[in-house]
C-alpha cells in the first residue's frame, strides 16, 4: 500500500482526493465514515496528499503511530 487515509477524514469525506486520483483508487460509500485507497490499484503518486484539507492521507510507512490503525481499516474495506 501506498498511501493510507486516517482518522481526520472520518466524519468530513471531503472529495477532493478523489478529483485528483488518475487511477480512481479512493472511495467509499454512504455507510463509510470517510474514504479509502484500494493498495492495490494506488500508484504512489501522491497527488491526494497535497489536496487533502484535513491532511488526513500519509505515506504507509509514515503514518503517525496513534493512527496505525487505518493501514489496516483501508485494506479491510477493499476486502
Amino acid at each position: 500500500m501506498a498511501f493510507v487515509i486516517t482518522q481526520p477524514c472520518e466524519g468530513v469525506k471531503d472529495a477532493s482526493c478523489v478529483d485528483v486520483c488518475p487511477v480512481d483508487c479512493i472511495h467509499s460509500d454512504d455507510d463509510a465514515p470517510m474514504y479509502y485507497i484500494n493498495p492495490d490499484d494506488c500508484i504512489d503518486c501522491a497527488y491526494c496528499v497535497a489536496v487533502c484539507p484535513v491532511q488526513a492521507i500519509f505515506d504507509e510507512f509514515t503514518v503517525p503511530a496513534n493512527m496505525r490503525e487505518y493501514i489496516r481499516t483501508n485494506r479491510l474495506y477493499f476486502s
